[in-house]
């Protein structure tokens, strides 16, 4: 009897594991949190690959050296037990490998800049030196190593290593009026980086951009603190349909101290990139018109003082982005670059003046990732969504089009890191169902040579959890496009109908669904499937991986088409038997809650709940660069911008709505809600409202973020 009344207790411990609810602190605890390689980079030179480490018996980072084959760890190249430094750090290899530039107490400004303290270390006299006194930002070693070029006080500077002297570049950087060398906030935002300098390919010349920012409107927000007064922070940013920062080109020769500024003939509004060939005195770089619909590649010689322009691009609608990246030149003056003139964004090779030799990829099917050409191989490696628009695997594929491997399973999502000489790759894979996994892989094959990191320790973790399942499907849109969905059904059935939650982003170019490991806000859904909802997610007409005819459905018209799409999917759920048609939700952050503030003011017949995000409520409220790619500006489509904002529909509210900001927002700023909230008000509307002091778009810090989603639980479990 003590027997079976044991093994009982064995039986029901196991199922009791087995359903152990998800919990807010366990989500934002860190209790889901795959393993990750840290600080991961192929050596520039030499065929193995570092990372960051922890050594714990001393209470240490260090940065490890390894063997693509075998997993040695032949050297630890630097250490903080020897250097004393506080918390993590970013680090970079010189060309040669003999230097390593290390940032130190690194601060985040906006989304991709920081400022660091930097310091330089010899790996031969291991002596570690303060590259300058104070922050400094994007510090970038010459490609011989022997120089170090920064940003300081919006000046550009660089650093001769062998002598210790330091120059100076430019001398009239001000904070809100000029920069040298680093983006202003919307190139940084929009344009997505953060080092508007780059060295050319002898450490001869440094080219850069200069932001004249001073008849920019500037924006201010209140810095609330610990302070007795609180301070305020005011910073340029263009709205939709105001002035831009007057951009203009320099080159600096190091050789002989001059600076000459690159003449560009041609009217243009933006210069997103810049970048030196093979040749050391040959110069590149792209101009767009402020509609973005018209694309300009010059080549500046500066021997012969010449430039001019060797490829042009025009589009009806805009072109994107990502195909003004991954341009990237050969030896012999060719250059691969992508473009979605056939539909889909593809590789290109040209010829030194620009003249099309032939398109390389091709297919209904999107590249979105380009990890370098190899001359030896005569090889370019690319991540795509040939296995479909959930997926992303890697390929390789030759100059003609030819010989194209897969080198990565072909469901999930794969992205690599390949070595110095593109031998080997280190492939970060993922499902839904499979967390991040690490293997080093044979660039020829694809063959897995070895595990470095498989997460199984979460695995046997989440075992412990009653979860639901991510199931993919396709849906029908408004127009009868079928569109990808997922849903996450209940675990099991606590309503006697079913209520629903959808969650959704909706924006240009990006995707809610995708085949990879889940996000934090996974397991929040996991968390409402365990308490009876059924969470659903559609990518509506607009987002991507589907090519640029399905991407710019919403030109001039963002939110008509992605609301009529999602609103469709919400009308089919709740006709069926088992969901209850009064009880559907939806919720999204930045562009999801621009939707969620529409859904509940304009398909409130649809929808009785809205959960809204640091949204977007007017288009006119938001940056030029992001605004009018999308909608041209505010004077040339007025009703682009009004007819789809929130902001004229609030006489049409009524259901639950619960609109959450944080103060400190400097990308969808603060005002978008306080607008939203000041029209509900004048109309009498009753409404739920949570302000984050000084927090930004992301609103965490503490225990933030465990507060915001107990918040939008609560205001769920008690409304829906």
């Amino acid at each position: 009897m003590k027997k079976i009344l044991f093994c009982l207790w064995i039986i029901l411990s196991f199922v009791g594991q087995a359903q152990k609810p998800i919990t807010i602190d366990d989500i934002w605890g860190g209790t889901f949190r795959p393993q990750y390689l840290y600080g991961l980079k192929a050596m520039p030179k030499s065929d193995k690959y570092s990372k960051l480490d922890i050594n714990r018996a001393y209470n240490a980072y260090e940065i490890g050296i390894y063997n693509y084959v075998g997993q040695q760890k032949t050297e630890t190249a630097f250490t903080t037990k020897d250097f004393p430094f506080v918390g993590y750090f970013n680090y970079e290899f010189s060309p040669d490998e003999t230097k390593i530039l290390i940032a130190t107490q690194v601060k985040s400004i906006y989304r991709h800049s920081t400022r660091a303290i930097y310091y330089v270390y010899d790996r031969k006299t291991k002596r570690l030196e303060k590259l300058n006194k104070g922050f400094v930002q994007e510090a970038s070693f010459s490609p011989q190593g022997g120089k170090v070029a920064f940003v300081k006080d919006n000046n550009l500077f660089y650093k001769d290593l062998k002598t210790s002297k330091t120059f100076q570049i430019t001398y009239d950087g001000k904070k809100n009026h000029i920069i040298n060398g680093l983006p202003d906030w919307v190139y940084e935002e929009e344009f997505s980086y953060s080092k508007a300098f780059e060295w050319n390919m002898d450490g001869t010349k440094i080219a850069f951009v200069k932001f004249d920012e001073s008849e920019v409107p500037e924006f201010s927000m209140i810095k609330y603190g610990e302070d007795l007064y609180p301070k305020v922070e005011s910073f340029k940013y263009p709205k939709a349909g105001e002035k831009n920062s007057k951009v203009s080109l320099y080159v600096y020769d190091l050789k002989n101290k001059s600076l000459k500024n690159i003449p560009i003939k041609e009217k243009f509004e933006y210069l997103p990139r810049i970048k030196w060939t093979y040749n050391p005195d040959c110069l590149t770089f792209i101009t767009l018109n402020r509609l973005q619909n018209n694309l300009k590649l010059y080549k500046y010689n500066d021997n012969f003082k010449k430039s001019g322009i060797i490829v042009e691009r025009k589009s009806n609608t805009y072109i994107d982005l990502e195909t003004i990246d991954n341009l990237t030149f050969l030896p012999n003056g060719q250059f691969i670059w992508s473009s979605e003139e056939d539909g889909y964004n593809h590789f290109y090779l040209y010829d030194a003046k620009g003249n099309k030799i032939r398109q390389i990829t091709q297919g209904n099917w999107e590249v979105t990732d380009f990890y370098g050409y190899d001359k030896i191989l005569g090889k370019i490696f690319y991540q795509s969504t040939e296995t479909g628009s959930l997926n992303r695997a890697i390929y390789s594929i030759d100059l003609k089009g030819k010989n194209k491997k897969r080198l990565s399973p072909p469901k999930g999502t794969s992205d690599a890191e390949f070595s110095a000489n593109h031998k080997y790759f280190i492939n970060t894979y993922s499902t839904t169902k499979i967390p991040y996994t690490f293997t080093v892989n044979l660039s020829e094959t694809g063959k897995v040579l070895d595990t470095i990191l498989d997460n199984k320790a979460l695995i046997d973790k989440l075992k412990n959890y009653q979860l639901p399942e991510k199931v993919y499907t396709q849906v029908e849109g408004a127009d009868g496009t079928m569109l990808n969905a997922y849903f996450i059904e209940p675990v099991k059935k606590i309503f006697k109908k079913t209520p629903i939650l959808i969650y959704q982003y909706s924006g240009p170019n990006v995707q809610t669904v995708r085949n990879a490991w889940n996000s934090s806000n996974d397991y929040y859904h996991f968390l409402l499937a365990q308490k009876g909802y059924m969470v659903v997610s559609v990518d509506p007409r607009g987002t991507g991986g589907r090519g640029a005819k399905f991407k710019k459905l919403t030109y001039k018209q963002l939110g008509k088409l992605e609301l009529e799409d999602v609103s469709k999917v919400a009308k089919d759920l709740a006709s069926r038997a088992d969901i209850d048609e009064n009880r559907i939700g939806i919720w999204g952050w930045s562009f999801g809650g621009f939707m969620a503030s529409n859904a509940i003011m304009k398909k409130n017949d649809v929808f009785k709940l809205a959960i809204a995000v640091a949204p977007v409520t007017n288009w006119r409220f938001y940056d030029t660069v992001y605004t009018e790619r999308y909608l041209q500006t505010p004077q040339e489509n007025p009703e682009g911008y009004d007819q789809n904002s929130p902001l004229f529909f609030t006489k049409n509210f009524k259901g639950k709505f619960l609109l959450v900001h944080g103060s400190g927002d400097d990308n969808v700023h603060l005002q978008n809600s306080m607008r939203l909230a000041r029209n509900l008000q004048e109309n009498d509307k009753p409404f739920d409202e949570m302000i984050y002091t000084d927090k930004n778009h992301g609103i965490y810090g503490k225990k933030t973020r465990n507060h915001l989603y107990h918040k939008m639980l609560n205001y769920i479990l008690n409304n829906l």
